[in-house]
C-alpha cells in the first residue's frame, strides 16, 4: 500500500516531464528548419520519448535512487530513442534523412535532459540538507541488525529528507503492539518494520493502523530469504526494502472500469434474479430448519478490512459454523442446504456485499478470519499480504480451476493462493468476464468440491 503523501513532491515529476518535452520541441525547432515535416516528426518524437520513459520507468527516481542508477536510466532512453530517431527516417521514407542535424538534435536534448536531471537531483539533496525542506518522517520498528542498518542510514545521509522520529526517548524496545498505540499521535510518512520482528498477526496490526492512516509502509526482510519477485526490492544503499506494488487492479482508471463493471453486473443480478428468488428460498429454508434465512459472518477483505459476508443459510445452527469448515456429507447441511451449496445459489446474496463495496464480482475468495490466521502462518508472510492487497469476489480463478470449498490438504492452499496471485497479476475486464463465463458453466456441469 502506498500512499501519495508531501506538500509538493507530487508535482515534481510532471515539472521534469513537461521540461524533456520543451527540450525535445526546441530541438527539432532548431535543429530542423526547412528539411523535414514539423508536425509528423514532433509527434513521433515526442510519443516515442514518452513510450519509451514508460517502459523504462525513466521518471521513477526517488530520494534513495543512486546516481549510477540514475546514468542507467539516461543511457537506456537516450540509446532508445537515438534508434527511434534514425528508425523514423525510414519508416515515413523521408527524401532526405539530415544526419548532421539529426546528430546535433541528438546531442543537445541528450546534454540537456542530463543537466536537467542531475541537476535537481543535487539541487533537492542541498535543498533537504540546508533548508529542511522535502521531508519524510519516518519510524524504523524492529531491533534486528538490518534495523539498526537502516536507522544508521536515515541518520547519516541528511540530504534524502528522511527524518527519524523516536517513539521513546530511551530507546527501548516495544513489543509491536505498545509500538503502535505509542504512534497513534505522531506525524508519519513512512514506517519500516523488520520482519525477524513480527509474527503474522503483528503485520495484519501494521497493514491496518497504515491503511487508516494513509502512510506507507514498507518491510526490511531477513538476508536469508529469497525475496520474490512480485514485491517490489528497493535498495537504501546496500540495504534491501520490500514494499508491495500496486497492482494494476488498483490502479485509477481500472479500479473504476472494474468498479462500474460490479455496479451494473450486481444491480442486475439483484433485480432480475434476488429479488425474486429470496422469497421463494426464504419460505424453503425455513420450512426446511428453523432459524434465519441469511447467514452472515465475518471475513478479510482489501487490507485485511473486516466485513459482514451474506449467504443463504445452508446450515442447521450448532454454534460451529465459523469454526468448522464444511465437509463432504457434512450433517449440519441441510436438504434445501445442499441444493443450494451444490448450485451456488448460497452465494448469491453477496451481490449485495459487491453494491456496498466490499466485494467485487471477480477476485480471491474471502476467508474466515479464523482460516486467515490458520493459512497466514502456511505461507510466506508476505505473498500472504499481497493476496489481500485487492477487493475478495464471490468467484475467482482459484475457484474455476477446481480450488474451491473444503481445504483437506496443504497443496489446496498452496493452489489456491497460485491462482488468486496470478489473477492480481495479470487482471483484465476480459479475465473477468472468462472467469464469470466459467463460473456459470462449472455450475451447470455440476462441481465435485460443491458440498
Amino acid at each position: 500500500m502506498n500512499f501519495v503523501k508531501g506538500r509538493y513532491s507530487w508535482i515534481i515529476r510532471p515539472i521534469l516531464i513537461i521540461l524533456d518535452m520543451g527540450v525535445i520541441v526546441t530541438g527539432v525547432i532548431f535543429c530542423f528548419t526547412d528539411q523535414i515535416n514539423y508536425t509528423y516528426f514532433l509527434t513521433f518524437e515526442l510519443s516515442s520519448w514518452i513510450l519509451i520513459a514508460y517502459s523504462l520507468a525513466f521518471y521513477e527516481v526517488y530520494r534513495f535512487t543512486s546516481v549510477l542508477k540514475i546514468g542507467s536510466l539516461l543511457s537506456k532512453q537516450f540509446l532508445l530513442f537515438t534508434v527511434g530517431t534514425f528508425a523514423y527516417f525510414g519508416i515515413f521514407n523521408e527524401q532526405e534523412n539530415p544526419f548532421v542535424s539529426t546528430l546535433i538534435f541528438l546531442g543537445l536534448v541528450m546534454l540537456s535532459v542530463t543537466v536537467i536531471k542531475l541537476g535537481t537531483y543535487y539541487l533537492l539533496r542541498k535543498y533537504r540538507e540546508k533548508f529542511d525542506g522535502n521531508t519524510r518522517n519516518v519510524l524504523v520498528f524492529g531491533k534486528s541488525e538490518a534495523a539498526i542498518q537502516l536507522r544508521n542510514f536515515f541518520e547519516k545521509k541528511k540530504y534524502l529528507g528522511y527524518k527519524l522520529m523516536k517513539v521513546n526517548e530511551s530507546g527501548e524496545y516495544l513489543h509491536p503492539v505498545d509500538f503502535i498505540k505509542s504512534i497513534r499521535e505522531v506525524p508519519i510518512d513512512e514506517i519500516y518494520c523488520a520482519l525477524d520482528d513480527l509474527n503474522d498477526e503483528d503485520i495484519n496490526e501494521f497493514i491496518q493502523f497504515a491503511d487508516a492512516n494513509y502512510c506507507n509502509l514498507k518491510f526490511i526482510p531477513t538476508s536469508q530469504k529469497l525475496f520474490t519477485k512480485r514485491l517490489k526490492t528497493d535498495y537504501y544503499e546496500y540495504q534491501p526494502v520490500l514494499s508491495l506494488p500496486k497492482p494494476s487492479i488498483n490502479i485509477t482508471i481500472n479500479a473504476v472500469s472494474k468498479r462500474i463493471f460490479d455496479i451494473v453486473f450486481s444491480l442486475f443480478v439483484i433485480l432480475g434474479i434476488l429479488s425474486w428468488m429470496t422469497p421463494l428460498l426464504a419460505i424453503l429454508i425455513y420450512i426446511d430448519s428453523k432459524g434465519p434465512v441469511f447467514y452472515k459472518h465475518k471475513r478479510h477483505g482489501l487490507n485485511y478490512k473486516e466485513f459482514w459476508c451474506y449467504k443463504f443459510r445452508t446450515l442447521k445452527k450448532s454454534g460451529d459454523e465459523q469454526l468448522k469448515q464444511v465437509t463432504k456429507n457434512d450433517v449440519r447441511v441441510t436438504r434445501i442446504g445442499r441444493f443450494l451449496r451444490k448450485t451456488s445459489l448460497d452465494e448469491f446474496p453477496q451481490f449485495i456485499n459487491v453494491l456496498l463495496g466490499d466485494m467485487s464480482v471477480v477476485g480471491p475468495r474471502p476467508h474466515m478470519i479464523e482460516y486467515t490466521k490458520s493459512y497466514s502462518k502456511k505461507l510466506d508472510k508476505l505473498n500472504f499480504v499481497f493476496r489481500h492487497s485487492v477487493k475478495p469476489g464471490i468467484t475467482g480463478l482459484a475457484q474455476v480451476k477446481g480450488y474451491r470449498g473444503e481445504i483437506s490438504a496443504n497443496e489446496d492452499l498452496i493452489n489456491r493462493f497460485k491462482y488468486d496471485v496470478f489473477y492480481i497479476e495479470n487482471w483484465s475486464l476480459l479475465l473477468d468476464l472468462k472467469i464469470i463465463f466459467l463460473t456459470i458453466l462449472n455450475i451447470l456441469k455440476g462441481e465435485a468440491k460443491a458440498y
